[in-house]
């Protein structure tokens, strides 16, 4: 069955519902034909874009790129003067604006219904950060953590083109690695491609020790990029041209050159690490969390393994992730701005005049999400949670896309499976970030398929 027979039938079966039951990344539309229905959904985590471009009684366009949308003379081409200045901000928080005034963003997790009488738009999924899993013991929840996984990796093998994968050497790439050729050699499948950026001459920057010791596990076939041969500057151009929007990602350049070695091994599907990172999130400021509830022996280890990891005295740690995070908000919002710190960030930046700050709506912008950059969360759970839900993520997504569109790839992230994000949000704290070890749960769960290099890695390189 195709992607598309089974939307239709998902449709058929619970109608505007559908995408509530839907696994996977997806953007679609489809017609119906007896309500003189247009209905459109997006997938959870925005992974595949979705344009569209409205003019009530008019036009309903839509496209997977913006320039797609570009090309119908019936869409203006004027400036967003509001998105431009959310990009010199950075303020990444809307999920629906573009640098265009009338070409909008389906934003993640919704589904639009488009007739005659209008458009309707709406939310069909949420992440819930009340929610808690408790289990018995450490074992019950890395098992729990591997079964989803390997099925979220599972599920994105399945192709009729050959399938690759990034492999940084890092804890992300390497897990999805090791688990995918696992799962290739037991249904008789072929090697997997494997594309790795090296930079022999920038040692600091090389992981070549642990992207060959998960190659020396076998089952894949490698391929590697001469980064530190490359320009930034490198191919600028196209660059440019596929990605219809400014962007931030100093190191965009380097996702390019791998993209264009998978498209040149006749790779379509290739696996991605984004957003371990997020998934697994655990910030320090759980320390917080300990003390709040009295667990002072818990606290006393963490502040040890964090001071450790972080290489600073075990007081620091214990001020900046277990007291400062206590302090009121009132209290912090008034240090700030005795320290000189408490103006907008738009303020400082010499890039915005006040004049077209005010026009762009920045003032209002910034005021309405102060008390998301400033007010701490109430719990480690709920700053898990905020990582999540943030815009950059989206924003992030659409980048990749179209570099991955560029050679024709369909990316797909196993670490943005729906069911793995909502495991590991609800997993109690310790089982992401523990002793100053993160990532715990991975770990443990993936032990039987993970190089020991890998798993007890404790830091990585900066290719930012």
């Amino acid at each position: 069955m195709t992607d598309a027979e089974l939307i239709l039938q998902a449709y058929a079966r619970w109608g505007e519902r559908c995408p509530e039951h839907l696994l996977g990344d997806f953007a679609f539309a489809l017609w119906d034909a007896r309500r003189g229905l247009l209905f459109c959904a997006r997938d959870h985590f925005g992974v595949k874009p979705f344009y569209y471009h409205y003019r009530p009684g008019r036009l309903f366009a839509f496209a997977s790129e913006i320039k797609g949308l570009l090309v119908l003379s019936e869409v203006p081409r004027r400036l967003n003067e509001t998105r431009v200045a959310d990009y010199l901000v950075p303020l990444l928080e809307d999920k629906e604006i573009t640098f265009y005034e009338e070409i909008v963003r389906l934003p993640p997790a919704h589904r639009i219904a488009v007739t005659r009488e209008g458009v309707r738009i709406d939310q069909y999924w949420a992440l819930d950060p009340e929610r808690e899993i408790r289990m018995k013991s450490d074992a019950e929840y890395a098992d729990a953590f591997r079964e989803i996984f390997t099925e979220a990796v599972r599920c994105r093998l399945r192709s009729a083109f050959p399938v690759g994968s990034m492999l940084s050497g890092g804890l992300d790439s390497s897990s999805i690695v090791c688990v995918a050729r696992k799962l290739l050699a037991e249904d008789g499948g072929g090697k997997l491609h494997t594309f790795s950026a090296i930079f022999p001459d920038v040692p600091e920057c090389d992981e070549r020790e642990y992207i060959e010791a998960v190659v020396a596990g076998g089952g894949v076939e490698p391929h590697y990029v001469r980064a530190d041969r490359l320009s930034p500057l490198a191919d600028l151009e196209r660059v440019l041209q596929a990605e219809d929007e400014p962007f931030y990602a100093p190191n965009l350049f380097l996702h390019w050159a791998l993209g264009r070695a998978a498209g040149d091994n006749s790779v379509r599907v290739i696996l991605d690490g984004y957003d371990g990172d997020t998934t697994l999130w655990q910030r320090p400021e759980h320390l917080a969390d300990l003390l709040r509830s009295g667990r002072w022996m818990a606290a006393g280890s963490e502040v040890r393994g964090l001071a450790q990891y972080f290489d600073q005295s075990a007081w620091r740690v214990l001020w900046r992730y277990g007291i400062r995070p206590l302090v009121p908000p009132s209290v912090r919002r008034l240090r700030r701005r005795i320290r000189g710190r408490g103006r907008p960030p738009w303020r400082a930046n010499g890039l915005i005049l006040p004049s077209f700050a005010t026009r762009a709506g920045l003032p209002k912008r910034s005021e309405a999400l102060e008390g998301v950059w400033w007010t701490p969360a109430s719990s480690s759970r709920e700053d898990h949670w905020r990582r999540l839900t943030v815009g950059i993520v989206p924003f992030v997504l659409e980048v990749a896309d179209r570099i991955a569109a560029a050679f024709g790839l369909e990316p797909r992230y196993p670490f943005c499976d729906r069911r793995l994000v909502e495991l590991c949000l609800a997993l109690p704290a310790e089982q992401k970030l523990h002793l100053g070890w993160t990532r715990v749960v991975l770990r443990r769960g993936l032990a039987h398929v993970l190089p020991a290099q890998v798993r007890s890695r404790r830091r990585k390189s900066n290719l930012s």
